[in-house]
């Protein structure tokens, strides 16, 4: 019989348990999926902490990656024996199979292993959107980036450098500044010791940055507008600290008529073809080597609390799976 994590109510991590399932066949447009690994993302903290609206009890988790073993009628063109990965799926990919509406699935190429899709799915796809559809951002350019040494960070640094983009990172410690340096952060603040808001303003020379893409939220909502360029846009893409506070549009004037956005990343891989088209980019990328997707935190599933506390805790570098 399968397992699977799933929670009862909304809390700490102690609320997640381990637990046989019965997984049953796939109906119309469903296929049933074996794991062979599974991401671990903040974003699953925002469900079981109640931040994020799930139906109780719950599965956890929106992103695997695994072989399908079953295809019910309607599922496309998938078929029994496909390698796939998905993310932003309906809760319940903390578990060694389930069934999963096809509509999900990535195909995944025979060069990317299932650890590395597990561990890059949400995140490749998360940074392919900040940089390829939220701004144009263009060779020259130097944006703001907040959790540098984060699992979107490494990706997103090593994408930006691509593009010839300068990049300004934030980190919380020496050691993770390391780390940003390596994968490309050209100017790396240390937010526990300096002002962000005056590194940025003294590397740009007193003009600020056209966009600042900020996943931490509530602790750096302030320094990021006070970051930016006339002009410029505040990317608010997570909530590690906290909720963005309310904003006081009059602010946005003021701070030189700047743009806020909060997107999601369902909104922009909901259309199957440009779901395709950024996931093509990602893939290409990794498979010829011009993007490494570095684990730097192996679980296995049964140890879901341990890992939330890891991650809530800041001691979690880069990106984290959960082995099958």
């Amino acid at each position: 019989m399968a397992q699977a994590v799933r929670f009862y109510r909304t809390g700490g991590p102690e609320e997640l348990r381990w637990e046989r399932v019965d997984v049953g066949e796939p109906g119309a447009g469903e296929v049933r999926i074996r794991h062979e690994a599974v991401g671990l993302n903040f974003a699953d903290t925002y469900f079981r902490s109640g931040l994020y609206p799930a139906a109780l009890p719950a599965g956890m988790g929106v992103e695997a990656a695994g072989v399908i073993e079953a295809a019910g009628p309607g599922a496309g063109d998938f078929r029994p024996g496909d390698r796939v990965t998905y993310t932003g799926s309906p809760l319940g990919a903390y578990s060694t199979e389930r069934v999963m509406p096809a509509e999900h699935l990535i195909r995944l190429p025979e060069d990317i292993g299932f650890e590395t899709a597990a561990a890059m799915t949400m995140r490749g796809l998360t940074t392919a959107y900040l940089l390829r559809r939220i701004h144009s951002v263009r060779a020259g350019d130097t944006v703001l980036l907040h959790a540098a040494a984060g699992g979107v960070g490494l990706i997103f640094l090593q994408w930006a450098k691509l593009l010839g983009v300068t990049v300004i990172g934030t980190v919380s410690s020496p050691e993770k500044a390391e780390i940003a340096r390596a994968h490309g952060c050209d100017h790396v603040v240390i937010y526990t010791h300096e002002d962000v808001a005056a590194r940025v303003r003294e590397i740009t020379g007193g003009a600020g940055v056209p966009v600042v893409y900020d996943s931490i939220g509530k602790s750096t909502f302030q320094s990021s507008l006070d970051s930016l360029a006339r002009r410029g846009l505040l990317v608010c893409f997570g909530t590690a600290s906290g909720p963005v506070p309310p904003i006081d549009a009059m602010q946005l004037a003021v701070k030189g008529s700047v743009f806020v956005t909060r997107p999601a990343l369902a909104d922009y891989i909901a259309d199957p073809a440009e779901r395709a088209e950024l996931a093509g980019e990602l893939f290409s990328h990794v498979a010829a080597g011009r993007i490494r997707i570095e684990i730097n935190q192996r679980y296995a599933l049964a140890d879901a609390v341990r890992a939330h506390r890891d991650l809530e805790s800041g001691r979690s570098i880069g990106s984290s799976v959960f082995t099958v």
